[in-house]
């Protein structure tokens, strides 16, 4: 690692400790210290590119796929793939990202997805040639995204990690919003040319990326690697065999499963109250809601208040939508759905922010990759169970039931949470790990 790398990192509470009493006691990073670091902002801007230009790309899919054949369940599996290697093998597909710089391999998934999408564009491309190169496009992500977040956590340190991404989780919100309308506009009047813009926007990212990031070397010594499937399975015993990263992991897992059911049912919700695709939108835009107002809790909160909040919010989130089993008015639905979504983004930032605090640098990208694709998989099994049971059940008793589930299974995981002493030790151990360049731990 260079100099530059062992500077800043993560070390989480004596450098986060000095940098508070620098500042003041408690008082949060603000969004100048974060946006201060000037490879940060061309990293974030890269990544809302990207953002924006992948939900171009699923409109414009969705709607091609559903012109020249009329199927819904075609135009379904569109929308889909793009998902799908992140459920198939994320975490492999992210360790990828360990093997060279993070720098590198983003630069190298950008270009590729830029000629992959412009390929996509031209007229007359076959519709099985059209979903095979999407495929090959998502392919790209989990690396990508594994490098982009592992490099994050090197460029923002302390208070300022968690601040910066509470503000890429609005951002991406924002981008989710902006994405899906700007992108029907494009696609309603050529759908070839939205996927242009997609291709254009990954070039764009590869000139930020390429122009505001310096190149680093990897951040390990090198060392002789076996496959990627052994390497993944050495992340997983980190990650599930390690004292704080385990329950950390378990509950980001558990909360994002309580949380999404709403969104996932809310087509099927709707009728309950009366409602159509309007009332759909508004449930589905109660989480991106509540995620925002939550990222901007996490923003005004200092760091050791967060720490306090942290077990009453993880039982707030499931909490509030235990309500909703007495079948309340939409209105009151809508503001427990909004309510329990702010509680759960308030206290994931923290969380993410703890957990980089454990990892040994061989392992970032991989650990990484494990918790998203962790999370994608969380989404889609929460989804279809609570799916089959709302084939038999109302909608209100299925998710008045999941989140009553989901409460007690948080009620579980706060009297088990580790203690300050142990997580201090994860802490000062892992910085201990990373001050100097080492090869690759063996796994636990």
């Amino acid at each position: 690692m260079s100099e530059k790398l062992i500077e800043v990192q993560r070390q989480a509470v004596p450098a986060d400790t000095v940098t508070r009493h620098a500042r003041g006691a408690d008082r949060p990073a603000t969004f100048r210290e974060v946006f201060g670091v000037a490879e940060y902002r061309a990293l974030f801007g890269a990544a809302v590119l990207s953002w924006v230009g992948d939900y171009f790309a699923k409109v414009a899919v969705t709607f091609l796929v559903f012109r020249d054949t009329g199927s819904v369940l075609l135009s379904a599996i569109g929308f889909a793939i793009s998902y799908l290697p992140w459920v198939a093998g994320g975490p492999v597909l992210a360790a990828l990202a360990e093997r060279y710089p993070y720098r590198r391999v983003m630069i190298i998934c950008d270009v590729a997805r830029m000629l992959i999408l412009g390929t996509m564009a031209l007229p007359g491309v076959p519709l099985p040639a059209l979903l095979l190169l999407l495929l090959g496009a998502s392919l790209l992500t989990p690396p990508f995204q594994a490098a982009r977040s592992a490099m994050v956590a090197q460029l923002l340190t302390g208070d300022r990690y968690v601040v910066g991404l509470s503000f890429q989780n609005m951002a991406g919100q924002a981008a989710q919003v902006a994405g899906y309308a700007v992108g029907g506009v494009v696609t309603a009047i050529d759908g070839h040319s939205a996927l242009l813009v997609n291709a254009a926007t990954f070039g764009a990212s590869t000139l930020l990326l390429w122009r505001g990031v310096r190149p680093r070397p990897l951040p390990v010594a090198q060392v002789d690697r076996r496959s990627l499937l052994r390497e993944t399975v050495d992340g997983l015993r980190l990650v599930f065999g390690h004292r704080v990263m385990r329950p950390t992991a378990l509950v980001v897992f558990s909360v994002v499963a309580i949380l999404i059911v709403p969104e996932g049912l809310a087509a099927a919700w709707a009728p309950e109250f009366g409602g159509g695709p309007e009332v759909t939108g508004l449930l589905m835009a109660a989480l991106p809601i509540g995620a925002v107002i939550g990222a901007c809790v996490t923003r005004v909160t200092g760091p050791e208040r967060r720490l306090k909040l942290l077990k009453p919010l993880l039982v707030a989130g499931p909490l509030m939508l235990v309500p909703v089993l007495a079948v309340p008015p939409f209105g009151v639905v809508l503001l427990l759905v909004l309510l329990a979504a702010c509680a759960v983004n308030t206290v994931l930032v923290p969380l993410n922010g703890l957990f980089v605090q454990m990892l040994p640098n061989a392992y970032r990208a991989r650990a990484f990759g494990i918790m998203q694709g962790g999370i994608q998989l969380t989404h889609a099994g929460a989804v279809l169970a609570a799916g089959a049971f709302a084939e038999r059940f109302p909608v209100a008793i299925v998710v008045g039931t999941w989140a009553l589930c989901g409460l007690l299974l948080m009620a579980v995981a706060v009297t088990r949470w580790p203690g300050r002493d142990v997580i201090s030790e994860e802490i000062a151990h892992a910085a201990e790990l990373n001050r100097v360049p080492s090869p690759v731990p063996a796994a636990p």
